[in-house]
């Protein structure tokens, strides 16, 4: 209930912001600054209910306008944000007062000030230059921020609902087996099949798999965001998902908020292989693969002595990990290449930049702890149907025996 708590503050103080910025300081008081404020109020409760609503199955048809709406905020919270300094400069500038007109000289008369006639009202004094300065400068903020953030929110729906794209990595590994040398691996990871979705989602992505000709695929988790009797339709084309020596599958931290017992089931049935705590041996390559760490509330822990325990030191291994800071438990047990998602790469920049709080490594190649460990970006996406700096992808990570 805390945590409840303390996200409905945050959506609060951002839309008391966003309406300061965009409705009190933009609109001189009536009915404009009435609906503005009416609407504002409507967009602020929008989140939460999308948010919690959605998530618990129900109103489904707030997902699209709620979703983006969401991504719109976080984009004009971001560019006012980076407003303000210039903006107080300007207003500060603008604003200064001009010098004062010479005094008159000697023997010249002010010029009289008209008589008002009895029973007339005073004429109301014109607002002052300042005012209107400020004003001009509120609403040409409030502007360039709607349209920035229109367009940024545009481009990301489009890069996050197309294809992903395929993202090339060499992985050059010391007891790699001649016979395994090339052995080209297809990273997919947070598909995130969910009501916005629908089934095209996993047709593009099982057409961009299948265009790289993997030997192995392996799928790290988060693959859906709800449970099989919603979104196992969503999810059948993954059926068709083509590899030389198998397709695999391990849990992320959105698979137990989902049903996660019956999802290993049903990922069975789409031709997948769930690695549970375990290690399949493949012409002298170990792929192992563990729980995600958010199956510890769940009962259903990481177990990386299981999965890595116990094997020939001469074999290298691949260890499947949802979360990249797992490599941090993982590297006692000598892993020559980890492969994560999670992080969707940031998914909407500057996000980025908070997952890193979090994640050892966010997109790319890295180094944990001694483990080499490298994360996809992810082929879906998470709430808003918006990728900013973060395309989707499916990794292609090709194996090289040295010397």
């Amino acid at each position: 209930m805390l945590f409840v708590a303390v996200i409905l503050l945050v959506i609060g103080l951002i839309h008391l912001y966003l309406w300061k910025r965009l409705v009190h300081d933009t609109l001189r008081p009536g009915t404009a600054r009435r609906i503005g404020t009416a609407i504002i109020v409507a967009l602020g409760v929008l989140v939460p209910v999308t948010l919690i609503g959605v998530r618990n199955g129900y109103v489904q048809w707030l997902s699209w306008p709620g979703y983006l709406w969401v991504a719109l905020m976080f984009y004009l919270l971001v560019t006012l944000a980076a407003l303000e300094i210039p903006r107080l400069l300007a207003t500060r500038l603008w604003a200064r007062p001009k010098e004062p007109e010479p005094e008159q000289g000697p023997g010249t008369q002010p010029e009289p000030k008209p008589e008002r006639a009895p029973g007339t009202q005073p004429e109301p004094a014109p607002e002052t230059p300042a005012i209107e300065r400020r004003l001009v400068l509120a609403r040409g903020a409030a502007i360039f921020a709607g349209l920035t953030a229109a367009g940024i929110t545009g481009y990301g729906v489009r890069t996050a609902t197309g294809p992903p794209r395929i993202d090339r990595f060499t992985m050059p590994m010391r007891k790699l087996p001649r016979a395994m040398d090339g052995t080209r691996i297809a990273v997919v990871s947070d598909i995130h099949i969910g009501p916005l979705t629908g089934v095209d989602h996993a047709r593009r992505i099982t057409r961009v798999i299948n265009s790289v000709n993997a030997d192995l695929v392996c799928v790290v988790g988060d693959m859906v965001d709800g449970t099989v009797a919603q979104l196992g339709r969503f999810a059948a084309p993954l059926a068709e998902i083509e590899s030389r020596r198998g397709t695999f599958f391990v849990t992320g931290n959105h698979e137990y908020y989902s049903g996660y017992a019956e999802w290993i089931d049903e990922v069975a049935e789409l031709g997948m292989r769930p690695l549970r705590n375990e290690r399949v041996e493949i012409a002298g390559l170990d792929l192992a693969g563990v729980n995600d760490l958010g199956g510890a509330e769940h009962g259903d822990a990481p177990d990386f002595a299981r999965a890595l325990g116990d094997r020939d030191p001469a074999r290298p291994v691949v260890l499947m990990a949802h979360q990249p800071v797992a490599a941090r438990d993982a590297a006692p047990f000598g892993v020559d290449l980890q492969i994560s998602g999670h992080t969707h790469g940031g998914q909407m920049a500057p996000f980025n930049l908070l997952v890193r709080l979090e994640q050892p490594v966010v997109s790319g190649f890295g180094n944990v702890d001694g483990v080499p460990v490298y994360v996809t970006n992810g082929a879906g996406y998470w709430g808003p149907p918006v990728r900013v700096g973060a395309p989707p992808q499916v990794t292609v990570i090709e194996l090289r025996a040295e010397n």
